[in-house]
């Protein structure tokens, strides 16, 4: 036998999304509905809403939006939502929708009426669409049309389903179920998307920027210093010996020290500092609005932690030191990228040869040198 429908409305009224509707009060429900007509049509629902209706398996953790200016079509819904083990947020007009869907938290499935005050559905899926942001929001337009006209219509708006008053609860199931598949495979692909990302931006062995994706970063805040005028300053890090901790303890061990290293240096950056691995055990931090001085306490930061203490490893405990190149760009002359990592690379030289475990900052000479190089 075929599930009974909820006859909310005449089924051949042409004009059904313009019903007559009972004296509603003032917030522009229908609460002021006989509380006796309100009762018999909510007991309907109950007594059909069990006929066939099973929770979803995979519900949605976050709850569903509900929009419609009838509330016992938007109670009947809620209802049957909660029976397939949803959460449900309900909402009386249009204006209240948007705002939800508009928001930084909003629900990723909604089921909204067509015909609502103030904004109606298809408008709502014409401006949530225009947003083409994340997460996507699966949207089940519901109304009393049932011409092709109005089909498309509300799918070229944006809607992704199209539920048809009065709707059938195990109809609303499967459809919920599609949608809620759409929206797995959507996650899914943003995950893997976003693991891509990370691969092609971050080193695999340290966690921290890879050295493309550091110099993109220098690029960027050079791009922003010259436009303001703002000094851009880098520090070159680079861990002493690195050589005899690989032959004495092995590779593994060495891979290590790296991690742990380049832990230690995050841990004493700001927030909005970045730090890359430029190659082999050097590390590049990018400094934003760093004036040689301040740049230059960084830079001892880095040093003390990283020599603070030994770090543990497989292969036994391993004491490592660094040295330091520090340029800072003030716009005195003109600065590339190249030119600016050449004269933190020149300091990091002169760092070495004063006997490691030191910071130097670049001076005129160094940036000179590195043109007339070039």
């Amino acid at each position: 036998m075929a599930t009974p429908k909820l006859d909310t409305r005449p089924p051949d009224d042409p004009a059904s999304d313009h019903r007559q509707a009972p004296p509603r009060n003032e917030a522009g429900s229908d609460d002021a509905l006989e509380p006796a007509a309100n009762a018999t049509r909510l007991g309907q629902a109950g007594a059909l809403g069990t006929m066939g209706i099973e929770a979803q398996p995979h519900a949605m953790t976050e709850p569903i939006l509900v929009a419609d200016d009838d509330t016992i079509t938007r109670r009947i819904l809620a209802k049957t939502l909660t029976k397939l083990g949803h959460d449900v947020v309900e909402v009386g007009n249009g204006k209240s929708a948007w705002e939800l869907l508009a928001g930084d938290t909003r629900p990723r499935l909604a089921v909204l009426d067509w015909m609502m005050p103030g904004i109606d559905g298809p408008e709502i899926c014409r401006r949530l669409r225009k947003l083409r942001d994340e997460p996507y929001t699966y949207v089940i337009l519901l109304t009393g049309r049932t011409e092709k006209a109005d089909l498309v219509e509300g799918m070229t708006a944006g809607a992704d389903d199209y539920l048809t008053k009065p709707f059938d609860e195990n109809e609303l199931a499967v459809r919920l179920r599609a949608g809620l598949r759409l929206l797995e495979l959507q996650s899914e692909l943003v995950a893997a998307r976003e693991q891509m990302r990370t691969q092609a931006t971050h080193d695999p062995l340290t966690g921290i920027l890879n050295r493309g994706a550091i110099l993109d970063v220098l690029q960027s805040e050079l791009n922003r210093g010259r436009r303001w005028n703002d000094p851009v300053a880098v520090v070159l890090a680079d861990l002493d010996h690195f050589k005899l901790v690989n032959d004495e303890f092995g590779h593994l061990a060495g891979d290590e020290t790296l991690r742990e290293a380049s832990r230690r240096m995050r841990a004493v950056l700001r927030d909005y500092d970045s730090l890359g691995r430029y190659g082999g055990e050097e590390f590049l931090v990018v400094l934003a609005g760093c004036w040689p001085q301040i740049a230059r306490r960084i830079a001892e930061r880095i040093r003390t932690v990283v020599a603070a203490r030994p770090i543990s490893t497989t292969a036994g405990s391993i004491h490592v030191t660094s040295s330091l190149g520090v340029a800072v760009c003030d716009w005195e002359q003109p600065v590339d990228v190249q030119s600016l990592v050449n004269a933190a690379d020149l300091a990091l030289y002169r760092a070495k040869e004063r006997g490691r475990n030191r910071v130097v900052i670049a001076g005129y000479e160094d940036f000179t040198q590195v043109g007339n190089a070039s």
